[in-house]
C-alpha cells in the first residue's frame, strides 16, 4: 500500500508521539525522515548479488508503472539497467549504501531529486498504521502550545508589519489564530513575512495568507496536486485592507518546501519582493512504495501545472530579488521598505 508523505514535515516521531509521520501536502520527506524510515548505518544488512537483482528488478518495475513522466521514466531505467552492466553496484553489500547509490542513478538521470530508494533498519509495515483519534489529539495540543509557529508579530516604524512563521500549520487547527494574526496587520503599510526559518507545510495555509495579498481569486501553483478548485486564492478576504499593501519575505537557504512554494508564487505573481538568500530547493513530492520488508522507494507520481513556465524551484531554490546574508535580510527589507515609504 503506497503511503504519502511530506517534504520537510513536522514528524510526530519527532514530538516523541507519532511512530509515522503525517501526510499533510502529498510529498515524502526527503531529509527530515526518522524512526523507520531512517536510512540505515553500514553493517545493518549483508545483500549478495541475487538480492541486489530483486530489488533493482523491483525498482524498475515500479518506476515504469508509477512515474508520471513515461519518457523520463524510460530514460532513468535504461540508466539503472547500464549501470548494472556496467557493475557499478557489484561491491556494495550494505543495504544502505545500496539504497543510496540507487537514489544517486535516478537522480542523475530524471534530474528528480524527490525519486529515491529508502532502506530501513526495521521491518516496513504492510501498510501505514492508522493514526489514533489521541494521536491526532497529541498533535492539535503540540501545535496549538507553539502558538502555530507564530514566532513573533508585531508594528515596527512606519507602520511596517512584521510576521514571523517557522510553519504553515493545518488550517483545520490553526485558521482562527491565522486569522488573527493577520487582522493583526490589517492596518500595516507594508507586511515583511519573515520565512528564513520556516521548513514547510501545509499547502491550505499558505494558500490563505496568500488571499490577503490579493483583491481577486489566484492560482496557486503547487507542484505537488493537479489543478482543482482548492488551485485558487480565496480573495478577496472580506475587511482586508493589505491586497495593495507592499510585500516582502526574508529568505535563507533553510526556507524549504511548503515556505518555497510561498515565496515563489509571490515572485512569479509580481506580489513580492524577496529578500535574503535562495531557498533549498525542495518542490517536488510522490508515493512512498513499499519494495519489501526493509526496502521502500519514493515515486513521483503527479504532473501538475504551472502556468509560469516548465521549471521551478526543485533543485535550484528561489532565488531572491535582493540578495543578502539571511541574518541581514530584515534590516535590508526595512530600509527598502522606509525609501519606499518615503517616495509615496
Amino acid at each position: 500500500m503506497p503511503k504519502r508523505l511530506f517534504a520537510g514535515i513536522l514528524t510526530l516521531a519527532s514530538l516523541g508521539a507519532f511512530p509515522t509521520l503525517i501526510n499533510h501536502t502529498g510529498g515524502y520527506d526527503r531529509g527530515l525522515a526518522s524512526g523507520a524510515l531512517a536510512p540505515a548505518v553500514a553493517g545493518d544488512a549483508r545483500l549478495n548479488a541475487a538480492e541486489r537483482q530483486r530489488v533493482l528488478d523491483l525498482v524498475i518495475a515500479n518506476i515504469r508503472q508509477y512515474y508520471f513522466d513515461r519518457d523520463v521514466a524510460q530514460k532513468t531505467v535504461e540508466a539503472l539497467l547500464a549501470h548494472e552492466r556496467r557493475g557499478d553496484d557489484r561491491a556494495v553489500t550494505d543495504g544502505g549504501v545500496f539504497a543510496d547509490l540507487l537514489t544517486r542513478q535516478m537522480r542523475d538521470a530524471s534530474h528528480n531529486m524527490d525519486l529515491m530508494m529508502i532502506y530501513s533498519r526495521d521491518k516496513l509495515p504492510g501498510r501505514p498504521p492508522a493514526q489514533t483519534p489521541e494521536d491526532l489529539a497529541r498533535y492539535r495540543k503540540f501545535v496549538e502550545q507553539n502558538n502555530c509557529f507564530f514566532k513573533k508579530i508585531e508594528i515596527l516604524p512606519h507602520q511596517i508589519g512584521y510576521l514571523k512563521l517557522d510553519w504553515f500549520s493545518e488550517p483545520s487547527i490553526c485558521q482562527p489564530t491565522d486569522v488573527s494574526a493577520m487582522a493583526a496587520l490589517n492596518n500595516a503599510n507594508v507586511i515583511i513575512f519573515d520565512l528564513r526559518d520556516n521548513r514547510g507545510g501545509a499547502p491550505g495555509s499558505t494558500r490563505l495568507f496568500a488571499a490577503y495579498l490579493f483583491d481577486h481569486p489566484e492560482y496557486w501553483y503547487n507542484p505537488r496536486e493537479a489543478p482543482s478548485e482548492d488551485s485558487w486564492t480565496r480573495s478577496p478576504v472580506p475587511g482586508n485592507k493589505l491586497a495593495d499593501k507592499p510585500v516582502y519575505v526574508l529568505t535563507s537557504s533553510m526556507t524549504w518546501s511548503g515556505a518555497e512554494q510561498f515565496c515563489y508564487n509571490l515572485k512569479m505573481l509580481k506580489r513580492a519582493t524577496l529578500v535574503g538568500e535562495t531557498t533549498a530547493g525542495g518542490a517536488h513530492a510522490g508515493v512512498f512504495h513499499r519494495i519489501d520488508d526493509h526496502f521502500g522507494m519514493g515515486i513521483p507520481q503527479v504532473k501538475s501545472i504551472n502556468p509560469f513556465g516548465n521549471a521551478d524551484w526543485e533543485g535550484v531554490g528561489v532565488e531572491p530579488d535582493v540578495k543578502v546574508k539571511a541574518a541581514n535580510a530584515l534590516e535590508a527589507a526595512v530600509k527598502i521598505a522606509e525609501a519606499k515609504l518615503q517616495k509615496k
